[in-house]
């Protein structure tokens, strides 16, 4: 029988795993998209909206999203925190797939929706990105006033005592504590994990050596990044709302909005009053709260948005001299 602490634990990672495994079906009629693109289209000339951004945004750069039609939730089921953090072998096997799957996302670029979203933020169109995004692909294509909800990949931290360490700085220590080891694997970039881990035989994983604390040599190292079953940091919760503040309206782009984390923002948006826009390729969580919703794909969306709306052919009849 489990004890108190223990039965927390447990709680919460059925609690994780469920939003892990909670599926977005229609909850709304699909919208005309010329009424979805015009109405976006003029909550971006007002200014100062904010953008919530998903994994859909970066599919073009190679890194898989959770939930689309080829989305990773199809094979791999993300690790909770509460795995991580209570679970020592569970946490050598992340480092093992991490180890082979991390380098495939470092090499990922920015693509053309990253880049638009940076020009429109230079326009005053929107006041910032909130990603959950853990690839900091937006910063990479010049975005300044980005909240990477979720973390990112890039930093790593001890469990124990809390140093600090470049993921890149990591990377040579394992690959010193594991020569050959990459070599003797064959990786299918497409089944790299958007949380940046790779699917390994048991084998493979009972053969890595992971590396300790630079400062304490613990081995319980976790990337800086907000697992499934972990809270969002407090300073952070209150720089976003410092942003959903000062912001006119919301437009979440390529997310389901599945995580509550982001949800939250759109229900944020609709207490205050404010617009909702959404451009997914799939139906999202918030579709039947949201005034814009355009289901369409997402580089082609942006792309028309820089276009001038046709104008009513009726008000243009009324304008013709007399």
């Amino acid at each position: 029988m489990l004890h108190e602490g223990q039965l927390g634990i447990e709680m919460a990672r059925r609690a994780a795993i469920r939003s892990i495994e909670r599926v977005v079906g229609e909850n709304a009629p699909l919208q005309d998209p010329e009424v979805a693109s015009n109405g976006i289209r003029e909550m971006l000339a007002r200014g100062s909206v904010l953008v919530l951004t998903g994994a859909g945004v970066s599919t073009d750069s190679g890194i898989p999203d959770y939930r689309g039609p080829h989305g990773s939730l199809l094979r791999h089921r993300p690790m909770t925190y509460q795995e991580f953090l209570h679970e020592p072998a569970a946490r050598h096997r992340y480092w093992a797939r991490s180890f082979v799957g991390w380098r495939h996302m470092d090499k990922a670029s920015p693509n053309p929706i990253h880049h638009r979203l940076a020009a429109w933020e230079s326009t005053e169109k929107i006041s910032g990105i909130v990603t959950q995004n853990v690839d900091g692909l937006h910063v990479a294509a010049g975005s300044r006033n980005v909240i990477a909800l979720h973390g990112d990949l890039e930093q790593i931290t001890c469990l124990k005592c809390g140093t600090l360490e470049n993921r890149r700085s990591l990377d040579v220590r394992l690959h010193e504590a594991n020569p050959g080891y990459l070599e003797r694997i064959e990786l299918d970039p497409s089944l790299v994990n958007p949380d940046g881990d790779v699917s390994l035989d048991q084998k493979h994983v009972d053969e890595f050596t992971m590396v300790g604390c630079l400062v304490c040599g613990s081995e319980a190292l976790k990337p800086n990044v907000v697992y499934f079953g972990e809270n969002v940091p407090p300073e952070r919760k209150a720089r976003l709302k410092e942003l959903e503040t000062g912001s006119s309206a919301l437009l979440v782009i390529g997310s389901s909005l599945a995580v509550m984390s982001g949800y939250k923002l759109l229900l944020d948006a609709r207490a205050a009053g404010k617009r909702v826009g959404l451009i997914n390729g799939g139906p999202t969580r918030g579709d039947a709260k949201a005034d814009f919703r355009w289901r369409t794909n997402i580089a082609e969306a942006l792309d028309l948005l820089e276009v001038p709306a046709r104008a009513d052919p009726s008000t243009e009849q009324r304008r013709l001299p007399m």
